[in-house]
This record gives C-alpha cells, sequence and structure tokens, in this order.
C-alpha cells in the first residue's frame, strides 16, 4: 500500500512539476512578447555560450537520419546516462516517471492521444482525462503498449494515474528496455560492470556523436534559437526541454556552458536555483 501511495505522490510531483514550468513560461511570454523575442546570438556557428561545443563532424548524414529516429524517451534517457558508466545517477528518483511521461507526451505529438478539455472550471493538465484519438499503430513497441492499454481501458484516467499505471510491474524495465533500442540504433553499447557483489548491466555511450547532437540541439534551443512566444516553437524541442527539467537530466545538457550562458538560461526559462 505505502508502495502504491509512492508512485502515486511521485506521479503527482511530476505532474505539477510539468504544469508549473508551463505556467512560468507562460508568464515569461505574455511580459516579454512586446520588448524581446529572446537571447540571439550573432553568429551560430561560435561557441555556444561562449563555452563548450561539441565535435560533429557536419558530413556525418546517417547520424542525422539516427538522431530523427530517436523518440523522447530515448532522447530522455541518453541526457540522463553518464557516458562511461553506462547508467543514470543512483540519486536521480525523477527519470523513472519522467520516461513515463515521455511515452504520453510522444502519443500525443503522434496524434494518437490528447487531453480533455479545459472546459469552464479551467481544469488543470494533472486532472485532466487522457483520450483515445487514433488506435493506429507507431511501429514503437513500447508506444504501441501504451497505447493498447489506453485503448482497451474502459474508464478514462487521468495523465497522473497514467504514469502511475505505466510504472506497474510490466514496466518497470522500460529504462532498459530503451537502453535495448538505444543499443540496436549504434548509440550505446552493453557491458557488464563489477559492483562489489554482484554484477551490473550497463549501457555506455557507443556514438558520441550522436549524443553531441543531442546536446548540442538543446543548447541551442534555449539560446540562439530561443524565443519567448510558445507557439512558435517546434513541439517535439518544446516537449524535450520540459521532460528533460522534469526528469532532472537538462543540467547535464547545460553543465558544460560557462556561467554566462547558465544565467541566460535561468532567465529565459525561470527555473531558479535548483537546491
Amino acid at each position: 500500500m505505502k508502495e502504491k501511495r509512492s508512485k502515486k505522490n511521485s506521479a503527482i510531483k511530476y505532474s505539477n512539476k510539468i504544469t508549473g514550468l508551463v505556467q512560468r513560461r507562460r508568464k515569461v511570454a505574455e511580459s516579454n512578447n512586446s520588448t524581446n523575442s529572446g537571447q540571439q546570438l550573432d553568429n551560430d556557428d561560435q561557441t555556444i555560450g561562449g563555452g563548450y561545443t561539441p565535435v560533429i563532424n557536419p558530413a556525418d548524414e546517417e547520424d542525422n537520419d539516427k538522431m530523427q529516429r530517436l523518440t523522447l524517451m530515448e532522447e530522455i534517457l541518453l541526457l540522463g546516462l553518464k557516458d562511461r558508466e553506462g547508467y543514470t545517477s543512483f540519486w536521480n528518483d525523477c527519470i523513472s516517471s519522467g520516461l513515463r511521461g515521455c511515452v504520453l507526451i510522444e502519443l500525443a505529438l503522434r496524434g494518437r492521444i490528447e487531453l480533455e478539455k479545459a472546459g469552464m472550471r479551467k481544469k488543470g493538465f494533472s486532472s485532466r482525462k487522457v483520450l483515445l484519438k487514433s488506435d493506429k499503430m507507431t511501429g514503437d513497441v513500447i508506444l504501441d503498449e501504451a497505447l493498447k492499454h489506453i485503448k482497451e481501458t474502459p474508464q478514462r484516467e487521468t495523465v497522473v494515474s497514467w504514469i502511475e499505471y505505466l510504472s506497474g510491474e510490466t514496466w518497470n524495465p522500460l529504462k532498459l528496455r530503451l537502453a535495448k533500442n538505444l543499443v540496436e540504433k549504434g548509440v550505446l553499447t552493453t557491458e557488464k560492470q563489477n559492483f562489489l557483489l554482484f554484477d551490473m548491466t550497463t549501457h555506455p555511450l557507443n556514438d558520441g556523436n550522436a549524443k553531441a547532437k543531442l546536446v548540442k540541439r538543446v543548447q541551442e534551443a534555449v539560446l540562439s534559437k530561443w524565443t519567448n512566444d510558445v507557439q512558435r516553437m517546434d513541439k517535439k524541442m518544446l516537449s524535450l526541454l520540459i521532460l528533460a527539467h522534469s526528469s532532472d537530466v537538462l543540467e547535464n545538457a547545460f553543465s558544460p556552458l560557462n556561467d554566462q550562458a547558465k544565467i541566460t538560461i535561468i532567465d529565459s526559462f525561470h527555473f531558479g536555483a535548483r537546491k
């Protein structure tokens, strides 16, 4: 019973985190839209934020295709994984529910589900029901499993309920399944590491160029390509930023930047300094 309550509280906390972030972004857009459309760099080719720029081979078209094939779940996991160690931080208790949120948002972006209207009471995201929009398969095993569950559940459930439900026993190996997907795509590799008394399967980074591209996209999205108008932002990139923040992995993409670039990011997002 305590475990179930803990999962529900984690799901509610995650949903509220997303809701608060979206509301803060809207306030920023309203206050700044008339005066400033966002932070711009003088030259897109210069070092991002005056700090770290991932080394990328622009002629590698295969990597471009690879990045297009990555789902939100895979991108969040890739941002959270330690490159050499091949596992996420043991102290990160947000990424699990964050990955479940990725599943729902990915389905929404693909036109498979939607939220019920806010209505006269202006319900928040956490209290609105998830509605089936299309039961057409996506071709992704994890997404299709979730879509099938939503379709076969007679009673409509909220976002919080679905995040809690997708955290059940059959979904516990979600990180492992996503890691295996990235192994199949050549982004990660599989290794066995010994941790004192037991062996653990890890997935170190195999294709540094693929992660570098992802990190650069995230950095550019909040620096050179940032806009305070939410409607003008790419929906998938906006989703990636919100999900990465809620999963506590967004700072991994910004850690190599210099202090001034980080201040710019904080001002743009109004995240505030995390304690």
